[in-house]
């Protein structure tokens, strides 16, 4: 008997809990179903400055249309993401509402690792291989690639290069970017990487009056084992300075010019 009594005790305790739950529930979302969007709420996952807060807020103002004001829970949250994420700069976005009666939008940008100049035109690529143009707000301090850049390019174009071989020689500049930025001593060495007209690389240091002829970027730890070997056993003979150019994109060579 006393064992009955005391399910039946907790049964009706966890159905008045139920109860008090869903009569909670219920009435939160009445309650949200009367809140009014006022106003959005903006907040970036990175450091970059791309896009700001008045840029994100007039996207929406342009393209969404009059969010402020309508009722909460019928704010299109897939119209707003896509909205943003179809401008060049952002990577991807994230948003919802909440009690206090705003949209809020927690921004991804992208994340360039190198920007290239070619002619009056500059544009961003970032590890995946996708281009995004300069932005007006903010100038990412990443290595810079000028000259004959081997993509074509127009202005205000955003995503991967249009053919199979710029996606290519992206793809292999941006590996040996990554292999410049990871080291301490060639990151610091090197301040500017141009593209010759028959396609070869040229590392410029920050000091010394040699030019690096590199080639195309390919066998990267060779190439530059190659380079730390002229500064420790031919600069320490001839000096700073003896040489104008050195060309280490053969196999086996280092050619050293005056």
């Amino acid at each position: 008997m006393k064992k009955g009594l005391r399910i039946a005790i907790i049964a009706a305790a966890v159905c008045l809990l139920a109860a008090a739950i869903f009569t909670i529930v219920r009435l939160g979302g009445e309650k949200r179903r009367q809140l009014t969007c006022g106003g959005v709420r903006v907040e970036f996952a990175d450091d970059y400055s791309f896009v700001t807060q008045e840029d994100i807020e007039g996207y929406l103002k342009n393209e969404y249309g009059a969010y402020i004001g309508q009722r909460l829970d019928s704010v299109d949250l897939a119209k707003v993401e896509s909205i943003l994420e179809n401008k060049s700069a952002i990577l991807r976005t994230e948003a919802y509402t909440t009690p206090d009666g705003l949209l809020n939008v927690k921004v991804f940008q992208r994340e360039p690792s190198v920007r290239f100049q070619k002619g009056s035109a500059g544009f961003y690529a970032d590890s995946k291989g996708f281009l995004f143009p300069l932005q007006d707000n903010y100038t990412s301090r990443v290595p810079i690639i000028d000259g004959e850049v081997p993509i074509a390019f127009e202005s205000g174009y955003k995503g991967e290069p249009k053919t199979e071989a710029e996606k290519e020689w992206l793809a292999k500049v941006t590996k040996l970017v990554g292999y410049i930025q990871a080291s301490k001593t060639w990151s610091s060495n090197i301040s500017q990487i141009s593209v010759r007209s028959n396609g070869d690389l040229v590392l410029v240091p920050r000091q010394g009056k040699e030019l690096f002829i590199f080639g195309q970027p390919v066998d990267i730890e060779e190439k530059f084992d190659k380079i730390g070997k002229y500064y420790t056993a031919i600069v320490p003979s001839k000096g700073e300075g003896f040489y104008s150019t050195v060309n280490v994109k053969f196999d086996g060579q280092i050619v050293c010019r005056k």
